[in-house]
């Protein structure tokens, strides 16, 4: 009797995981154990804000649908990049969890695989279930590393820049059209979106084209959360996390045009988050949380080994 009890528990096991349910896929792989409610993480960078200029502008007026939204989930007000105050170092940091100054120009890979690497190789997933869609071309590195067990391997799907690396910018707005047709599509359990207007206007000089890019990208976050909800592969299952690769110099130190140094201007960086494993309404101060804790926690959501990440889960944050 045991004998036939036995069979018939790994015949239900072997039927689970032979299910065609993609969004199943991280629930019943045997190497992964997920013991959160989020299924699907997106992480949204908006490129290169100041702080003063989104959280801590005296009424927070760029960023209306974040100060809206926070009714639902989770602002880390001392939140930091520790690393390279550059676009591409900024990114690396977020989805591999190392800080690396690697070159700014899309020439260079990561040193270390991203958590979409590692959630690839752990759950055998196809690749297009983790994506890459990036305003900046340059940022298709994101999807390779160097080191030598991973380079070429588990690499997610891309959409970046006009055609692919050295192909050019976009503008943001095709960007978002290309995410929401992506996770119509595709319906990915993991995706990182970069738009990059914000720090086009401020590199140009035009403030109140900077200023304007927030609020645009303000109104990004709203339109993909409200998507978010729209879909059935995404709804009470997906977490949404927003920061940023870098802020910009403080008045003091040059002024918004540009960015790349250690001044608090370019370190202080957003941390603001919702899904169904965190907390709501909740402003957090404390826990000196920076930006390669993005990767831990994204890992830590999904159940995929930390293995090569250097930061920590931001476990305040969760319920």
């Amino acid at each position: 009797m045991k004998k036939i009890f036995l069979y018939f528990i790994l015949s239900l096991s072997v039927f689970s995981c032979g299910s065609n349910d993609s969004e199943a896929q991280v629930v019943t792989n045997p190497k992964v154990e997920n013991k959160y409610q989020t299924k699907n993480v997106v992480l949204l960078v908006v490129d290169g804000p100041r702080i003063s200029e989104t959280w801590e502008a005296p009424n927070k007026e760029n960023i209306p649908n974040r100060v809206s939204l926070l009714s639902q989930g989770v602002f880390i007000s001392n939140f930091k990049n520790n690393g390279t105050t550059n676009t591409n170092p900024g990114h690396s940091a977020m989805c591999s969890g190392v800080y690396e100054n690697i070159v700014n120009d899309g020439t260079e890979l990561p040193g270390y695989p991203s958590v979409m690497q590692q959630w690839l190789k752990f759950t055998g997933a196809d690749k297009t279930k983790a994506w890459v869609i990036a305003s900046k071309d340059k940022l298709e590195v994101l999807n390779d590393c160097k080191l030598t067990d991973w380079k070429g391997k588990y690499q997610p799907s891309v959409d970046c820049g006009v055609s692919g690396n050295g192909s050019g910018y976009r503008a943001d707005a095709v960007t978002m059209t290309n995410t929401k047709e992506i996770m119509k599509k595709y319906s990915p359990n993991m995706i990182v979106i970069n738009l990059k207007d914000v720090d086009s206007y401020g590199h140009d000089n035009k403030y109140a084209e900077y200023i304007q890019a927030i609020k645009t990208t303000d109104a990004s976050i709203k339109e993909i959360w409200d998507y978010i909800q729209s879909l059935p592969a995404y709804k009470d299952k997906t977490t949404l996390i927003v920061s940023n690769d870098h802020g910009r110099h403080l008045d003091s130190k040059g002024g918004f045009r540009n960015h790349g140094d250690d001044c608090e201007g370019c370190r202080h960086i957003e941390f603001f988050a919702m899904g169904p494993d965190f907390k709501k309404n909740t402003t957090i101060s404390t826990g000196n949380y920076e930006q390669i804790d993005i990767a831990s926690t994204m890992a830590e959501l999904l159940g995929v080994p930390k293995q090569y990440m250097k930061g920590k889960v931001i476990k305040d944050a969760f319920k």
